[in-house]
């Protein structure tokens, strides 16, 4: 299916083919979301069938927004769709950029705005199985110490995130 998200092209953002912009790594706008409960936080596996990063840990769930759409809704849309989770209090976080290589030639070049979800208690997950084929709540020092010993089991951008923004994330 062909989606058109956002990119940057000659100094304007531009409606652009997704797979175009990532076979490019131009830069684009996006969206992360990290859902916590206490010193937990919801991971996703990728489902296999996604064109890059299939079967990898990522953060709650992280998408490019439509053309138009802002970010807090983008974020709340996304949520719903990958996970079935709607009504969270999504905080905004900050925006950080970064640059990652994601296999097959594609490489993302994202603009993104973080979303924090603290939550009381973990709330359900209902999945759905296109786009991830499992969830679990890690804390955040055994996600680390994951990460360490098998980083190829973790997205690139999730990496990133633990790496040089964790202090954005948790908290």
């Amino acid at each position: 299916m062909q989606q058109d998200i956002p990119a940057w092209v000659d100094g304007a953002l531009r409606p652009m083919d997704k797979l175009t912009v990532h076979r490019r790594g131009l830069r684009h706008p996006a969206v992360s979301v990290f859902v916590v409960s206490g010193d937990r936080l919801l991971i996703q596996r990728r489902a296999l069938e996604k064109y890059h990063t299939p079967g990898l840990w990522a953060n709650t769930c992280c998408t490019h927004p439509h053309w138009g759409e802002n970010a807090l809704t983008c974020a709340e849309r996304r949520l719903a769709e990958e996970l079935g989770l709607t009504g969270l209090a999504l905080e905004h976080r900050g925006q950080v950029e970064y640059r990652a290589e994601v296999g097959k030639g594609m490489v993302e070049h994202e603009v993104v705005e973080l979303f924090v979800a603290q939550c009381d208690h973990m709330p359900p997950v209902h999945p759905s199985p296109a786009e991830v084929m499992d969830t679990r709540w890690a804390r955040w020092s055994e996600l680390r110490a994951e990460m360490a010993a098998d980083p190829e089991a973790f997205t690139p951008w999730l990496r990133i995130y633990l790496r040089d923004h964790a202090g954005l994330l948790a908290g």
